[in-house]
């Protein structure tokens, strides 16, 4: 290992043990040796290490969460308004692009403490939740990061094999996707916003050939199904699954930006992170739900759906010949800018978890982290779409009711205390954490008495539409946002941190 290692306990470093003379530390040491690989693991970084902000500065920022979003997994959201949801174009199309901008929101509200602290998000969320309790949150954020990386190997292997007329297999291109990913997430910050900075452009380029191949056989006439309470819980069940997808970024959205010096305005970094996430978003899930409903008139592409979401999305380059294959292995390599952050995040998770995994190299985890979703999607390859479903809907709950407590935690009190933001790693200086932790289990029974999953839908998801309608994040929130305040007054006067 280095010569020094920091002990989360305690929040002290301290030289490491003999141990750290066997073979695994020699090797860890060649590796750390790589000029362009990030050794820092969760560790706060000084202002004295931060970067001079510019105009490309502000610029990356957007064009890492624009390479990011512009991605085949959000097109295969999309899809699932029409096709799933039985929504008309117009209802899909305002439920998408309103559900991505507000989740976005909640992702970009939480970014602004990457630059403001040095800090990872999961550290920043020990001055939210406390140490302890927190630590349910990364635990979380892991699930969720993983998650993200089997969608992303498992829609680009499908898109793979649709484009080799099933030479390549769905398993072969989904290791593809992996393995790239793990390179470029091994060697940490430096290449991976080198990657982010430029993967958007062909991403950009195919999405725009789609739409014009495929354009022309949208059905935007389609009109939404059942009575109108049905439509009005679709509607809302939409929307919500929309925003999941978007605001699911939010516990790993300052793991970027804590390279970044504290002077960069905090409504700056918020509205570049916004922009780049909100309009990647909108424009991928519309891509998806025209593909979704032009399904439902072309025989070609509802036998494409029925098989993956990736062969509608290489069915929408019918009449392109070689070039429509091209761009189809394009939009499945660039599942890549997508799954490269979420892998990132999960492997700083690992380290938060405790004081020995702390202590395991980044390198090292990230490569543990993808072998855990690689195999994740090889087994759940033919369960895409409940994947989706339930998957997005069920991290959404627990982020939106973290970032409430966030949201009420910063405004009401901490307007004048502020944040001692070099504390990050002492447990007696940050919050006891019982108040955070009594709101957010609250939080999750109204969002477990009001999901609707197809294996569950709770009493009160039952009261709107025929099949019930998932009100997991709306009553959630809604009972996190009212036990939280009064809560906190009482933990603050009994144990003043």
């Amino acid at each position: 290992m280095a010569d020094h290692m920091v002990d989360e306990e305690k929040g002290e470093s301290h030289p490491s043990s003999p141990s750290s003379t066997n073979r695994f530390n020699q090797f860890n040491d060649r590796v750390n040796s790589i000029r362009v690989l990030e050794s820092r693991g969760i560790e706060r970084v000084p202002e004295s290490e931060r970067i001079q902000i510019t105009p490309a500065g502000y610029m990356q920022m957007t064009l890492l969460w624009f390479s990011t979003n512009m991605t085949a997994n959000n097109i295969a959201v999309g899809m699932l308004g029409p096709q799933h949801y039985s929504l008309g174009f117009t209802d899909s199309a305002l439920c998408a692009t309103f559900g991505a901008l507000l989740g976005s929101a909640g992702a970009a509200y939480m970014s602004t403490f990457g630059p403001a602290s040095g800090n990872r998000t999961m550290v920043v969320a020990r001055y939210f939740m406390g140490y302890y309790p927190s630590k349910i949150c990364c635990l979380l954020n892991i699930v969720i990061m993983l998650g993200y990386g089997m969608i992303d190997c498992l829609v680009g292997g499908q898109v793979l094999s649709a484009v080799g007329n099933g030479r390549v297999s769905i398993v072969g291109g989904t290791i593809i996707v992996a393995v790239i990913t793990c390179v470029v997430v091994v060697f940490g910050m430096s290449v991976f916003q080198k990657y982010e900075r430029w993967a958007w452009a062909p991403q950009l380029v195919a999405m725009f050939v789609l739409v014009g191949s495929a354009g022309p056989q949208f059905d935007t006439s389609i009109t939404s199904r059942g009575d109108s309470r049905t439509i009005a819980g679709n509607r809302l069940s939409f929307f919500s699954l929309c925003l999941s997808s978007a605001v699911s970024w939010a516990p790993a959205a300052a793991d970027f930006y804590v390279y970044y010096p504290p002077s960069i305005y905090k409504w700056a970094t918020f509205l570049m992170t916004l922009t780049g996430m909100g309009l990647a978003l909108v424009f991928a899930n519309l891509v998806g739900i025209g593909l979704g409903s032009g399904a439902f008139s072309n025989n070609s592409w509802a036998k494409a759906y029925a098989t993956s979401s990736g062969a509608l999305i290489l069915a929408g380059y019918e009449g392109l010949g070689g070039f429509g294959r091209f761009l189809g292995i394009i939009v499945s390599l660039g599942l890549i800018a997508n799954n490269i952050p979420g892998t990132y995040s999960a492997t700083l998770g690992f380290q938060i978890m405790g004081r020995y995994l702390a202590r395991l190299p980044r390198w090292f985890l990230s490569c543990v982290g993808v072998i855990i979703y690689t195999v994740c999607a090889l087994a759940g390859r033919n369960h895409l779409y409940d994947v989706f479903e339930n998957f997005l809907a069920l991290m959404g709950y627990w982020v939106t009711i973290y970032l409430i407590i966030a949201l009420e935690e910063q405004c009401i009190f901490r307007r004048t205390r502020g944040f001692d933001w070099e504390a990050w790693a002492d447990p007696t200086k940050l919050p006891l954490g019982l108040a955070a932790l009594v709101a957010f289990l609250v939080g999750w029974a109204g969002a477990i008495l009001s999901m609707c999953q197809i294996w569950y839908v709770g009493p009160i998801a039952q009261l709107v539409g025929d099949a019930g309608t998932d009100l997991g994040i709306w009553v959630g929130v809604g009972w996190a946002m009212i036990v939280y305040p009064p809560l906190r007054f009482l933990e603050l006067k009994m144990f003043s941190r």
